[in-house]
């Protein structure tokens, strides 16, 4: 994960990141996202898991 993109709070990041997945990816989903912005996904997601949250497919959002 590029630690200069994203923020490293991760509140924070859980807010940039849904906000990215409901504007800008809402067909393309995580897996575009991450591609697009050069972000390792399992990183990504294993950091958010760490923090309690969970990526949801259906819903296009960690919650």
């Amino acid at each position: 994960m590029d630690n200069e993109k994203l923020p490293e709070d991760s509140a924070i990041l859980l807010s940039y990141i849904n906000t990215k997945l409901r504007d800008e990816y809402a067909d393309g989903g995580l897996d575009a996202l991450c591609r697009d912005m050069d972000i390792d996904r399992a990183a990504l997601v294993k950091k958010l898991s760490d923090a309690g949250f969970e990526y949801d497919p259906a819903g296009n959002r960690f919650w």
